[in-house]
């Protein structure tokens, strides 16, 4: 008991995150032609550099509105590739290492890998993701929430973050809190189809209460 209340209290944060996540949400933006060339004359045409928010924020309006799987698969692997980009040689070499060792089954040295990395990199998403994938594989659902919650801090469209959230609950019998969040992993990605089956499943044995 005093475990679930433990987790329970690490999904009310959890939730605190995503509300202060979402009040801070904006259009995405859109790129617009550079006014002035290097010459200072009128504008040639040639768009600005996207920054990799703006990308991030055209790959998930493409996301949402995918007409096919294909699109849609290709949509999120660019999006973990942007969040796998850590801009530091070291924490790239340590996530390798990671991969590696979850890739073994190796947890201890994977955690000792992602606790370098989140120390050194705090603002990286994809070390908090991580780790918490890894609390999640052993179990230790309570760290796996802590960390969750920093992920959405920093990412609150993290489909993979919240899925594992959704996950949690409904390992611990907090179905409607799992069908919550298994509905926004979907108003996010409407095509992950382990999503969808998940809620149905939720929603399934519900109906038979």
């Amino acid at each position: 008991m005093r475990i679930v209340g433990a987790i329970l209290a690490a999904w009310l944060a959890v939730v605190v995150t995503l509300g202060a996540a979402a009040a801070q949400e904006v259009a995405p933006p859109i790129a617009a032609p550079s006014a002035l060339n290097p010459n200072g004359d009128a504008a040639s045409g040639e768009r600005t550099p996207l920054s990799r928010k703006e990308q991030l924020d055209q790959l998930f309006a493409t996301l949402a509105t995918a007409d096919s799987a294909e699109v849609a698969r290709a949509t999120e692997e660019k999006i973990i590739g942007l969040w796998m980009e850590s801009g530091s040689d070291t924490v790239d070499l340590l996530m390798k290492w990671t991969l590696q060792a979850i890739d073994d089954e190796n947890y201890p040295l994977a955690l000792d890998f992602l606790d370098r990395i989140t120390t050194l990199k705090p603002d990286y998403v994809e070390g908090w993701n991580k780790r918490a994938t890894v609390y999640f594989l052993t179990d230790d659902y309570s760290k796996s929430l802590a960390d969750i919650q920093r992920v959405l801090a920093l990412e609150p469209r993290h489909f993979a973050a919240l899925s594992g959230l959704g996950a949690i609950l409904s390992d611990i019998g907090e179905d409607q809190r799992a069908i919550e969040v298994y509905k926004r992993v979907l108003a996010i990605d409407p095509n992950l189809d382990s999503v969808k089956k998940a809620l149905d499943e939720i929603e399934s044995a519900g109906s038979k209460i």
